[in-house]
């Protein structure tokens, strides 16, 4: 008689229900998260600001769009973006609930927190910026605060697989320095472009549109000059990681992700500036920028071990 070893069938590390979700609902909310600037993009080129002019209803007496109101087709459009913030709070509730369960490090529960007191104020930012008649500087707080929105959503993705173990950086703190300032002057530029957004064509509102005052072309060049200033930095960021991360290939491979989302978003500016700002383009720069502040945050967790 011969004998017969079977090998034990191999167990999850973690039996927890919770586990099966994180992951999904982590990556539902980032993808809510760009998807709902990409939405706010619509509104502002197609004029639909102002489709729902009342907040928190969207006509006087109800709360979705009503045949009787004059705004025609912007009215639909601007009430899809604001259905789209409850999905939002779902998802951040959803997302809070499972980080708080069962995510390891303290900088993930912020994070998650972060999310979920972001999208409670951007409700309120949006309500304000209707009650403001579009004024760009409430616009613009909106797009700001839903980058850092976007940067805490990326940053619980990313991090999603890490333990509570001590974290290994895998650059010299120079080379992290570095990528600090780099990510500052990206942050300069975002708020450049939110003055770019201000100074042009497209208010958000047809009829009445509320601008900065500032020379678009001026701050348009401004903000491009920057850019510049960010892609250098990012190049040496990259080289600086390919030259000191030994055997490890993860901070190049995040850092020439950066690259490449910063070169596509600058080709995407420069089209758009010298074709008259088509509104296609305008909602392509502006899931650029997300995307760039999600490579940016890659950027920096590919820096140190998970």
């Amino acid at each position: 008689m011969t004998s017969t070893s079977t090998t034990p069938r191999e167990t999850p590390a973690s039996s927890h229900p919770a586990d099966r979700w994180l992951g999904p609902v982590l990556l539902a909310n980032l993808v809510a998260e760009v998807g709902i600037v990409v939405t706010g993009g619509l509104v502002r080129v197609t004029g639909s600001g102002l489709g729902c002019p009342t907040w928190p209803e969207c006509v006087d007496g109800s709360i979705t769009p009503t045949i009787e109101q004059a705004e025609g087709i912007h009215k639909y459009i601007e009430f899809g973006n604001r259905t789209l913030t409850g999905v939002l709070l779902v998802l951040a509730l959803a997302t809070f609930a499972l980080v708080f369960v069962r995510a390891p490090r303290r900088p993930m529960k912020v994070a998650a927190a972060v999310v979920l007191g972001g999208v409670i104020l951007q409700a309120v930012l949006g309500g304000l910026t209707v009650l403001a008649g579009l004024h760009p500087a409430t616009v613009a707080t909106h797009f700001l605060v839903s980058m850092t929105l976007v940067a805490a959503s990326s940053s619980l993705w990313f991090a999603r697989g890490e333990t509570a173990a001590p974290r290994r950086a895998l650059v010299p703190p120079l080379v992290s320095r570095l990528a600090w300032v780099t990510t500052a002057v990206g942050g300069v530029v975002l708020l450049l472009g939110t003055l770019v957004t201000g100074s042009g064509p497209h208010s958000g509102d047809a009829e009445h549109p509320a601008r900065f005052g500032f020379d678009a072309r001026t701050v348009s060049w401004l903000h491009a000059d920057v850019v510049m200033l960010f892609l250098g930095l990012v190049v040496a960021t990259w080289l600086a990681a390919r030259l000191t991360a030994g055997d490890e290939r993860r901070p190049a491979k995040a850092w020439l992700g950066v690259l490449g989302v910063t070169l596509t978003q600058g080709g995407i500016g420069y089209v758009q500036y010298f074709t008259g700002l088509p509104e296609a383009l305008v909602v392509a720069h502006m899931l650029g920028a997300s995307l760039l502040v999600v490579a940016l945050t890659n950027g920096h967790l590919g820096l140190r071990t998970r």
